[in-house]
């Protein structure tokens, strides 16, 4: 069968030396490696103020403290998304509210965040969903008229562009998730970017326990809650043997999704995940709508090709489940998506069999 999603590593010429060197360096904490990958990331991709974390959940929760989300707050989000996107809500106290979707991309629509807005909300957060960039600019208007902080859930959307600019750069606060069938993975990982240079101390202290790396612990004096979220150097040697190729990986994600795109798009009675003009995606997934997703999963299964809903809405779990939620966009959008692998491993040849098995109805 060929996977909805694979983990993906470096050649082991680059990787297996550099780890044997780490792992017997004595230094397998956070160090220097740490702060090396930190700079390749920011560097290569576009990102001003960057830090290294042991997880997105972990970056998630950071950067909703930064953005001063506490008990009694709300934040408006999607229920289309992985939990851990708005468990990181429940952690601070908070109550995540779902504001509805798009029906044709299964990303936030920000005329119904807007609608979602009370004297509560403290924070907008947006969910790229399958590496699909949801509408920035207007959520971004949004956010600004309310004076509220715009957090982007980056996990499925490494290399993702909108209007030029790299996405993670339009919000306030943005993460990346580094687990392990992502994009990118350093086994476990993730990256908080922050739109506001002053709060990189803060970052780095709620990092680390509320301390800061190289000060002398007996002198420290702890001023706010700090949690254990910092990235060590095994996993940081890892990302920059990863560094080294994952252009040509997230590349060939969006090639993939692109040909998808034109060739599902021309078959009758389906379609792709749409986005802006300004826009383009990076594909994590590629994702079909359709009348009949489950027919659709089926004829892939008969020429050994995995598809998939994935994840499932978050509203319907207890936990989230606070009120009745009236989320008409997302049940249409859920009701007919199915993702269908369009990853590196996913060749030319697997992407005619995909088509073709689509093609005959």
């Amino acid at each position: 069968m060929i996977p909805l999603v694979k983990v993906a590593m470096p050649d082991p010429g680059l990787l297996m030396p550099a780890l044997q060197s780490v792992l017997y360096s004595g230094q397998i904490g956070e160090g220097e490696k740490v702060y090396e990958f930190e700079r390749v990331f920011r560097d290569h991709f576009g990102y001003p103020n960057v830090l290294s974390m042991s997880s997105g959940t972990g970056a998630l929760h950071t950067a909703l403290q930064l953005a001063g989300v506490g008990p009694g707050d709300e934040v408006v989000t999607t229920s289309m998304t992985a939990e851990p996107t708005n468990m990181t809500i429940l952690h601070c106290g908070a109550t995540p509210v779902f504001a509805d979707v798009v029906p044709d991309s299964g990303n936030l629509s920000p005329e119904s965040v807007a609608e979602c807005i009370t004297a509560k909300t403290r924070a907008i957060m947006v969910v790229h969903y399958s590496g699909v960039p949801a509408r920035m600019e207007e959520l971004r208007k949004v956010a600004d008229h309310h004076g509220l902080a715009l957090i982007e859930d980056c996990a499925h959307a490494l290399g993702a562009r909108y209007q030029g600019k790299p996405i993670g750069s339009l919000g306030d606060f943005a993460i990346f998730s580094l687990q392990a069938i992502k994009h990118m993975t350093t086994v476990d990982g993730g990256f908080l970017c922050l739109k506001d240079a002053k709060l990189m101390e803060k970052a780095r202290k709620i990092r680390w326990f509320g301390l800061l790396k190289g000060t002398v612990r007996t002198e420290a004096d702890v001023d706010i809650p700090g949690y254990k979220y910092n990235m060590n150097n095994v996993t940081a040697t890892i990302g920059l043997a990863q560094m080294v190729g994952i252009d040509h990986v997230v590349d060939t994600f969006r090639e993939n999704g692109l040909f998808f795109d034109r060739a599902i798009g021309k078959i009758p009675g389906l379609r792709t995940a749409a986005f802006e003009p300004c826009a383009m995606p990076s594909y994590w997934l590629s994702t079909v709508l359709s009348d009949d997703p489950s027919d659709v999963e089926r004829r892939l299964a008969e020429c050994g090709v995995t598809a998939s809903k994935l994840h499932r809405p978050n509203h319907l779990h207890r936990i989230f489940s606070t009120r009745q939620w009236i989320l008409p966009g997302l049940e249409r959008y859920y009701r007919r998506m199915i993702h269908i692998p369009c990853g590196w491993w996913v060749t030319p040849e697997d992407r005619e069999r995909i088509v073709q098995a689509l093609s005959r109805g």
